[in-house]
């Protein structure tokens, strides 16, 4: 690398961490890693992610369904709070109306522990499910996610402000959810391996 002129450029890892409150709970792991449900609205995945603009961080939630890799619920702001991850779920709950019973996975962090996000989990009939401390691999999927929206496109542009950033975000879900192909989705995109499932179920 010398010979050529090449130097290593190291990621910086920008890592918030919270405290949870006296009153917060830690849920059991159900996953145990097992990323692949039969069906969907079985188990659904979420974390919070951190995106920089030229004004400043952004926060973005998402919930995943971990049978399609489909982004059902997502909500993006300049906190980093426990109203952020409950609007993402909300929108997950209102877009799927899934049955009760329904596994949602998470880490640790205070927002997904505290008491308001339990009631909320709890009024939907979800079961709560948290990977252990420090163990990314507990929720691998919604990583790789995380990975390709930053990597694949976000990086590949500027972000001068966090109006950009957002407008950003939604294209890139739209193109995540329509066209990008998954190899556990028999290289279908999230959405047309839902369609081929529900008719392969029909038949």
């Amino acid at each position: 690398m010398s010979q050529l002129g090449l130097k290593v450029r190291q990621r910086l890892a920008y890592k918030l961490t919270t405290k949870r409150k006296h009153s917060d709970a830690v849920a059991d792991n159900l996953l145990n890693q097992n990323f692949n449900p039969a069906g969907p609205n079985q188990v659904w995945a979420g974390d919070v992610t951190y995106l920089k603009t030229a004004e400043g961080w952004m926060y973005l939630a998402i919930v995943m369904d971990l049978f399609s890799r489909r982004i059902i619920g997502w909500h993006i702001d300049k906190r980093m709070t426990t109203a952020l991850v409950s609007a993402a779920m909300m929108k997950a709950y209102n877009t799927r109306q899934p049955p009760k019973g329904l596994v949602f996975h998470s880490d640790r962090g205070s927002q997904y522990t505290s008491k308001r996000y339990r009631k909320l989990l709890s009024g939907y009939g979800i079961r709560a499910s948290m990977g252990d401390v420090g163990a990314c691999w507990d929720n691998a999927v919604v990583e790789r996610f995380f990975g390709s929206l930053k990597h694949d496109w976000i990086f590949k542009v500027a972000q001068p402000t966090r109006e950009h950033m957002e407008k950003d975000v939604v294209a890139y879900m739209k193109y995540y959810n329509l066209h990008r192909l998954h190899t556990a989705n028999e290289d279908r995109s999230p959405i047309k391996y839902e369609i081929y499932y529900q008719g392969s179920q029909a038949g």
